[in-house]
């Protein structure tokens, strides 16, 4: 009898070793259990942790609420200006409704999936070849909104939305590499036509200091050959001033004249009177008059006798 008891006690044993076993359930952290009961929706959201199920009778999906990055493959497509192009894109999503993403979907990832490239498609179509390079901020919100409409009722969230890269046919990276050269090119140009204008404006301050100061012309020629005779390898020809020139051209036409008083030691004396010129001299002896001639002592009649008398 207690043989047959304690038989009876282990099957019993057993029997809810292998129940607890096909009931007990643990879910995760980042997880969400999902039950449904003979294929009905039970209410309720299993949370993370130990949780109990009837076995054959319940079934419990997990749900990961974690944000999933999925790549999307690269769509070709035409741009509004004509030129085909292959886009690629990411796209970072989760799921905040688990019962509505096993309910109303039948796989939310492939789902998510494929709206993502019949949206980038769309947007391929929409766009110009410019936005595509150079604004992609406003296409990424674009897809994103495109992508996030329907998601909604799948209980999904779309987080972000990213282009990773606009692939160009051949023809098309080498008319914009000559593009840009050439623009490179013209603003180069201008550049330099205004370093031209600015050094110009400088150079005729410069020019009209040194016509008031000749001096300045010198000092700058002996400049340039002090910075041209740094360098050993190069000939120096020095041109003839043409100040020099004009200085001699000057000495020419007014010779200097010879002094009228003979060479030697001359004091000059502040109080003394300038002498005057021969020429002068000359004029004065002209204006003088004649000298007259010797005194000749009247003799009168009545003297005569007398004349020689003291």
């Amino acid at each position: 009898m207690v043989e047959e008891l304690l038989t009876v006690a282990a099957a019993a044993g057993s029997a809810g070793a292998v129940y607890l076993a096909a009931a007990a359930r643990v879910v995760k952290q980042y997880e969400r259990g999902v039950v449904l009961r003979f294929g009905r929706l039970r209410s309720g959201v299993r949370p993370p942790g130990f949780t109990m199920i009837v076995p054959f009778v319940d079934r419990l999906n997990k749900v990961n609420m974690q944000i999933v990055t999925l790549p999307v493959p690269a769509q070709e497509g035409i741009t509004r200006d004509n030129v085909t192009v292959r886009v690629d894109a990411v796209v970072y999503f989760k799921v905040v409704d688990p019962a509505a993403a096993i309910i109303r979907v039948e796989d939310y990832r492939f789902a998510v999936s494929q709206i993502a490239q019949t949206s980038l498609r769309s947007i391929i179509g929409k766009s110009d070849l410019d936005d595509l390079l150079s604004n992609r901020e406003k296409l990424n919100q674009g897809l994103e909104l495109m992508i996030d409409n329907p998601a909604v009722e799948w209980g999904v969230t779309i987080d972000r939305v990213e282009i990773k890269d606009v692939s160009l046919p051949e023809t098309m990276k080498r008319s914009m590499a000559r593009q840009a050269e050439a623009d490179r090119e013209r603003r180069a140009r201008v550049i330099n036509a205004d370093a031209e204008l600015q050094a110009s404006k400088k150079l005729a301050e410069a020019a009209g200091v040194m016509s008031q100061t000749p001096s300045a012309l010198q000092l700058r020629l002996l400049q340039t050959i002090v910075a041209v005779a740094a360098e050993k390898n190069s000939t120096l020809v020095l041109p003839f001033p043409v100040e020099l020139l004009r200085f001699l051209e000057r000495a020419a036409q007014h010779p200097p004249e010879a002094p009228a008083h003979p060479q030697g030691l001359h004091v000059h004396d502040p109080h003394a009177h300038e002498p005057l010129p021969p020429e002068a001299y000359d004029h004065e002896r002209k204006r003088e008059p004649a000298p007259a001639p010797p005194h000749v002592h009247d003799v009168r009649e009545d003297d005569t006798g007398t004349a020689g008398c003291m």
